[in-house]
């Protein structure tokens, strides 16, 4: 089957198809190569930490997957690497992204520290956006608040400066869902450009080092291990980038989410303690991956009964598996107070999300100052636009109406 059928539109239905009718199924990915496609929750979950699925391009079958082209400088990152290396570049930058450095509750006083780092911070910016809205009035959610947040949340942890940050999030849109008309050239254009603004960045760090991750990670050292020049560049590419691109779909689905379905909407501003368990049933009803990162078998994979030639491109679903009525009654309702423990929307096994504590405090803290300024904050007359991506699942336009007076 082609998996653009109906999955921009309707992914959840196609997904329910797919699921009901075969545990695997054989596609046209993303990228027009044929594919195979995992779609239900036990399955899923065990694909994704299968040592047997290997995220290395160099175990594709040549000739079957095409994918997006990276440079080798931002192409030596987490999503295309297997251990040894995974283990060891993931270990060395991995202190950084612990949830202490996010809790809400610190238990000790390093984690009181590096708790008020950011999570003050990030709400010092949600409240600044907020404040350029003023008391009433419309506006594009996205453009104007899901958007900027974690675009200033993720360089200032990284230290990116206040100039390239525009430049940063046009590059990442014409990446991942171009405009209408958008010519195809402009996604290597944009490439080059990011290049560039990395190879910069880091020459930047090490002549004036400063109080920031980048930073660190240049002068990183770990029992003799460290980060080779791509690998440094090619990480600092995907935490900006995924730390933006993720928590941007991540905030704008929940709020939608919410505003279609008042009465969740009501119960959650009754209890505001509700909402770091609200978070995981966001991410689990409405998460920002249609798909995961793509898999290639080293030997012989047999999923769902089905077998899987080594080398060919295996795709999972967390949003189908996060779907799935086998695992999640009542799949298709939104319920904050739900059971979610489980639930994939960051991955599972040794790729789980680097950046998961993060997006959840950035997305609590996001939620938190919008329903607290705006008593009442409604869908708009305009249309809500989702991105045109199979993989991301994420707003182009969320229009809504606010005001501080109920």
């Amino acid at each position: 089957m082609d998996l653009a059928e109906g999955l921009l539109d309707h992914p959840y239905d196609v997904y329910r198809r797919l699921r009901d009718s075969a545990p695997v199924h054989r596609i046209a990915g993303p990228d027009g190569t044929p594919a195979w496609l995992v779609t239900r929750y036990d399955d899923v979950r065990a694909a994704l930490a299968d040592p047997r699925l290997s995220l290395d391009k160099r175990h594709a079958t040549a000739g079957t997957y095409q994918g997006f082209s990276l440079p080798p400088a931002l192409d030596a990152n987490l999503l295309n690497m297997d251990p040894p290396d995974h283990t060891r570049v993931r270990r060395l930058v991995g202190r950084a992204f612990t949830p202490s450095l996010f809790a809400a509750r610190p238990c000790d006083s390093l984690a009181v520290r590096r708790t008020e780092q950011l999570r003050k911070p990030i709400r010092r910016t949600a409240d600044q956006l907020l404040d350029a809205l003023g008391t009433e009035g419309d506006t594009d959610l996205i453009a104007s608040y899901a958007a900027p947040l974690p675009i200033t949340v993720i360089c200032d942890l990284l230290g990116v400066p206040d100039r390239h940050r525009r430049d940063f999030r046009v590059w990442t849109d014409t990446l991942v869902a171009p405009a209408p008309g958008t010519p195809p050239e402009a996604g290597k254009h944009a490439v080059v450009a990011m290049l560039g603004f990395f190879t910069q960045l880091l020459a930047d760090k090490r002549e004036e080092p400063a109080d920031d991750l980048l930073s660190d990670l240049i002068a990183v050292r770990d029992e003799g291990d460290r980060l080779s020049e791509d690998e440094l560049m090619s990480l600092a590419f995907l935490i900006l980038f995924a730390g933006y691109e993720n928590t941007v779909q991540l905030i704008g689905n929940a709020v939608l989410a919410l505003l279609q379905h008042p009465e969740q909407l009501a119960a959650l501003r009754e209890d505001p303690t509700q909402l770091p368990a609200a978070v995981e049933e966001f991410l689990r009803y409405e998460g920002p991956a249609l798909l995961a990162i793509r898999r290639f078998p080293v030997e012989d994979v047999t999923i769902g009964g089905v077998t899987i030639p080594a080398g060919e491109t295996v795709w999972v679903s967390p949003s189908a598996a996060n779907r799935d009525p086998g695992r999640f009654p009542d799949p298709d309702r939104l319920d904050l107070g739900r059971d979610t423990s489980g639930h994939l929307a960051l991955g599972h096994g040794i790729h789980y999300c680097l950046g998961a504590p993060l997006a959840r405090a950035e997305t609590e803290i996001a939620l938190a100052a919008l329903l607290e300024r705006f008593p009442r904050l409604e869908l708009g007359e305009d249309e809500v636009r989702w991105r045109p991506s199979l993989r991301a699942r994420g707003l182009l336009a969320l229009p809504v109406t606010y005001a501080t007076n109920p």
